[in-house]
């Protein structure tokens, strides 16, 4: 039975918790496409509720400091809308972490600078997330990068862009995109085909990259001229590739040796980018996966660079950053 609340004098002497003032902030606005969905999605991940009618737009919660940021947020990003450049979901997340966190999440200033590549239907590439800006610097100032990071940031896609960008202004002269076969769960000789066919699904998630970057068209003609090249790690034995970029994609599953082998395939004028996720290796067990120990043997190197991505930097589906974030929670937990 649950117990009568209790009469007022048998709270004589306690003191009341001040009631917390609602405070009210303005802002005269003109309205732009999608600015409705906007509010609505700050008032879902934010303390605070939005009103707004015509140009007049008004935000109330109890925290001042985050009704200033978040008006400062909204006249940027109402301004970027009205000059066309609207932001994009991966934007807004991370907007509206930043203010959440005490930041400002004002949308970063996309000048000429900042632009990575653009695709053939004419978007632009460039970086979301804070991460992902120190993540492109260091492919702009460093002859070897590495970005260790978990699904969903970006790694692989960032790097097949600033490769493309490089081609286009004639810094290299092909691309080479490298990947550890491993066998999870088939024997590469049980499966049909030659060796091509066989290898061929481990490679796959790296079309993906350029059919989003390139017309299909125009990525197999720079495949048939050899300008791009997508290889399994094993095929790299031997070579020396001058003036190229080499991205080396699920670094995770390679062993020290393999790593080793790897990066000694960089010729001169050429570039290396070693991506993976030390929580998704898929090695046997026993065998030492060769970015967990690259670090240790490379770091403090000039001209070799470490940018860690975390899961704030995720920028697919929003349920991915979660999804990722309870793994770590969980994992950590476990530890």
């Amino acid at each position: 039975m649950r117990k009568p609340f209790p009469l007022s004098s048998s709270l004589e002497g306690a003191t009341a918790a001040p009631a917390r003032r609602s405070l009210i902030r303005n802002l005269r606005l003109a309205p732009w496409p999608g600015q409705e969905a906007l509010l609505r999605r700050m008032e879902e991940e934010l303390p605070l509720r939005a009103f707004a009618r015509g140009e007049d737009l008004s935000l109330r919660g109890e925290d001042g400091a985050l009704l200033e940021r978040a008006l400062a947020f909204l006249r940027e990003a109402g301004r970027n809308a009205r000059e066309g450049r609207p932001m994009e979901d991966p934007e807004v997340r991370h907007a509206l972490q930043e203010l959440q966190g005490g930041g400002p999440g004002l949308p970063e200033e996309r000048d000429a600078s900042q632009l990575i590549y653009t695709t053939s239907k004419g978007k632009p590439v460039h970086a979301y997330t804070r991460g992902q800006r120190a993540y492109l610097e260091a492919l702009r100032e460093h002859d070897v990068t590495f970005a260790i990071g978990p699904a969903g940031t970006g790694k692989t896609y960032l790097a097949v862009a600033y490769a493309l960008s490089c081609l286009k202004e004639a810094r290299i002269t092909r691309i080479v995109l490298v990947r550890p076969v491993v066998e999870a769960g088939e024997r590469l000789g049980y499966l049909p085909g030659d060796l091509l066919e066989k290898v061929e699904p481990y490679l796959r998630p790296l079309y993906d990259a350029f059919y989003d970057l390139l017309s299909p068209d125009r990525f197999l003609r720079l495949m048939d001229k050899k300008v791009i090249e997508i290889v399994p790690l094993a095929y790299m034995r031997g070579r020396t590739l001058n003036d190229s970029f080499i991205i080396l994609d699920e670094a995770q599953n390679t062993t020290p040796e393999q790593m080793k082998m790897f990066l000694t395939r960089m010729g001169m004028g050429s570039k290396a980018v070693v991506t993976g996720d030390v929580t998704q290796v898929d090695l046997p067990q026993g065998k030492e996966s060769g970015l967990r120990t690259v670090e240790q043997i490379l770091s403090g190197i000039p001209g070799i660079a470490f940018v860690r991505l975390a899961p704030t930097d995720v920028v697919r589906h929003a349920i991915v950053q979660k999804i990722v974030q309870a793994y770590e929670d969980y994992e950590g937990r476990r530890q």
